[in-house]
This record gives C-alpha cells, sequence and structure tokens, in this order.
C-alpha cells in the first residue's frame, strides 16, 4: 500500500507552514489516489498533535478523506485514511 509521510518536527513553530504542508499532503494524497497519510507531529507536549487533529476537523478539509486514527502505539503518529 502506497502513502505518504509528513514529518511536522522541522516546522513545529510556524504555524503557517504546518496548515500549508498539512493542506498539500492532503492535496497530492486526492491527486495521486493514494490510500494512507502518515503524519508525525511527535510526541511532546501534545500541542502540535491537537492542532493537526483541530485541521482535520476542519469540514471543508473533513469531506477531502474517509477517516483517520491516531496510532495506538505511537501516539506521536496520525495515520489518515482516503476512499478513492
Amino acid at each position: 500500500m502506497s502513502k505518504l509521510v509528513l514529518d511536522l518536527h522541522a516546522i513545529f513553530k510556524n504555524g503557517k507552514a504546518i496548515s500549508q504542508e498539512l493542506g498539500r499532503v492532503i492535496d497530492e494524497a486526492n491527486a495521486k489516489r493514494i490510500k494512507m497519510v502518515e503524519i508525525i507531529p511527535g510526541k511532546g507536549s501534545g500541542q502540535l498533535k491537537r492542532r493537526v487533529l483541530r485541521f482535520l476537523d476542519q469540514s471543508h478539509i473533513r469531506s477531502r478523506y474517509h477517516r483517520f486514527e491516531v496510532d495506538e502505539k505511537n501516539h506521536g503518529r496520525i495515520f489518515v485514511h482516503f476512499k478513492h
């Protein structure tokens, strides 16, 4: 199964870049008909993870993917699943 990976560690302090990268990876997954995107906000304080979850919960974004899940074994990873 093909997937995209977005590691947010390098841009964790730049809110605009985070939103741009999240939007870009969702666009790319849809354009290339990729079934899953792995987003890595890291463990840290949880602020970045909450920001990613808020981004994914926006209605105009939520309509572009099927579902998401937080990795049970590593809470610093979020999997976004697509149905094409």
